[in-house]
């Protein structure tokens, strides 16, 4: 669990493409060494200096100004949404942004009556909160492009709000999959007191069991956007510069389409993809398993096991996690589905076996340090012992042989740290599959910081850190985009060298069984 009391990325402006030696005398230089980075790193589009983009929200007001929600996560293009709105304004508009590359407005409403809906209803016994409303307005989605949109709120009141939108990508075959993380947003999301962390009395013991879609997220730190501003819109931008096929679809299309990854060249969860269903994962592995590539851009990937449920707006609604077996019902009608962690007892089915790192702490900030130069990823860019200042936070991940681990698995980065007191170490990750996927794991939140040319984790050293983090994602996408990676880039096992405990040669071939009941 992260902290979160994280604001957005940073604005996002063209993408230095010289990298700068800023380092102070007591760190390792963050250097460009002279072998030649990939021919072409992706640029998001330029934005103007102090000017805030059209699209962002300027005047938020006061909670409750205007506030809404959309009776869909994601939808196909075509497909009708209806937005569920309440306000203090008299009128409102809607205006909807695909957010990308380029930012472009795809359409607005005329002037809508606004009115102030009822209060939110919480439901026992697992406090779960629902806003009862009404419908407010219909968004005719004909002709949208795939991809992640914002639909934002703006009152006569000069208040202004978010609702997001995924509209995703009908076939993927091909095609670089993004997932947002939107069962992620939803576990912290606070509106009306209540999320599966917190509750209005302050005690842990109160926080909801089960979360509903049907309410907005919260503004004060989500701007009723969830976690896409930062965890997420970095990447988009990124992902879409680089010109390769992206589709497009939330964690809740990956439960539910069992097709949704068929022929799709790579699967990329974002900064913070914490919570997944068995059939979230199953979809993964079996992708992994035919030849789709995967990468895990975050520090704390696939840690909660939730099961959803349908609300009266729909199915998959209902996110529930009582993060406890015996106190899960299902423990005693189904217990395979009792949504403990995935790596707890009484069946522990630890992330490890897909990620090849293992979640370890929070609150850390560290450097991310090179351990692997020669690697494929990192040739030419990086040297050894290099260090990128502040990479490593706020959750990170290590290699832990004590858990199924997929064997050969390569340590890029091996970055020492101290979290609650205890030393460790922060792992970036790669191995292949016989299928030939090849399966990337960064082990660390801020790794989407480092191809968003607004971000200040490095400090001086950002414009640099940024070009060099750019340059390595920017050969993952190429190559991913080619189909399964590990015929041409096998992993090459290392752990023996780093001195990970319980490395020994000679270095056994594994790669666990990482299926669950559904």
């Amino acid at each position: 669990m992260p902290c979160r009391a994280l604001g957005p990325v940073g604005s996002l402006c063209v993408l230095l493409v010289l990298a700068v030696s800023c380092a102070a005398p007591a760190k390792t230089p963050v250097t460009t060494p002279a072998p030649t980075p990939p021919s072409s790193v992706a640029t998001p589009a330029p934005a103007a200096a102090g000017t805030p983009a059209p699209w962002r929200i300027t005047h938020p007001g006061k909670p409750g100004d205007i506030e809404g929600f959309a009776d869909h996560t994601s939808i196909t293009a075509g497909q009708a949404v209806q937005l569920f709105v309440s306000t203090t304004a008299h009128t409102y508009r809607a205006t909807a942004y695909r957010m990308g590359a380029a930012t472009q407005q795809v359409w607005t409403s005329t002037p809508q009556p606004g009115s102030k809906q009822a209060a939110a209803i919480v439901t026992q016994p697992t406090n779960t909160v629902t806003a009862p409303w009404q419908p407010s307005l219909t968004l005719p989605t004909a002709g949208w492009s795939p991809g992640d949109y914002l639909i934002r709120l703006d009152g006569d009141n000069d208040a202004q709000q978010f609702v997001p939108l995924t509209v995703r990508t009908p076939s993927n075959t091909g095609r670089i999959v993004v997932i947002n993380a939107v069962t992620t947003w939803q576990a912290y999301n606070r509106w009306g007191g209540y999320s599966l962390y917190d509750s209005p009395s302050g005690r842990k013991a109160d926080r909801s069991r089960a979360v509903s879609f049907d309410r907005p997220y919260q503004a004060d730190t989500m701007a009723e956007a969830g976690d896409f501003l930062y965890f997420e819109l970095p990447f988009v931008r990124f992902a879409e510069a680089s010109g390769n096929p992206i589709g497009y679809a939330t964690d809740v299309d990956l439960h539910a389409d069992p097709h949704l990854l068929d022929g799709a060249r790579a699967v990329i969860t974002l900064g913070h993809d914490e919570y997944w269903s068995a059939a979230m994962r199953n979809q993964v592995v079996h992708a992994r398993d035919t030849g789709t590539n995967l990468a895990f851009l975050g520090g704390n990937e696939i840690y909660r096991h939730i099961r959803l449920d349908p609300t009266p707006l729909g199915p998959d609604r209902l996110e529930i996690d009582y993060k406890s077996f015996t106190e899960d019902p299902a423990s005693t009608t189904n217990p395979l589905t009792a949504t403990q962690e995935w790596r707890s007892p009484p069946t522990p089915r630890p992330e490890s076996a897909i990620l090849g790192n293992f979640y370890q702490c929070n609150p850390v900030s560290a450097d991310l340090v090179v351990a692997d130069p020669g690697n494929w990823l990192l040739a030419g860019i990086v040297t050894d012992g290099q260090k990128l200042p502040g990479m490593v936070g706020n959750e990170y991940a290590a290699v832990d042989l004590g858990v199924p681990t997929p064997r050969p698995l390569e340590v890029l980065f091996h970055s020492p740290l101290t979290c609650q007191h205890r030393p460790g170490f922060a792992d970036v990750t790669y191995y292949t599959a016989p299928s030939g996927a090849g399966v990337f794991s960064a082990g660390t939140q801020w790794w989407i910081c480092g191809v968003d040319p607004g971000c200040t984790k490095p400090g001086v050293d950002a414009p640099a850190v940024v070009h060099i983090i750019s340059a390595i994602t920017t050969r993952l996408l190429d190559a991913y985009a080619q189909g399964p990676a590990g015929g041409q880039h096998p992993a090459v096992d290392n752990l023996q060298q780093l001195h990970i405990p319980g490395a020994s040669a000679p270095i056994p071939a594994a790669l666990p069984n990482a299926l669950v009941p559904n």
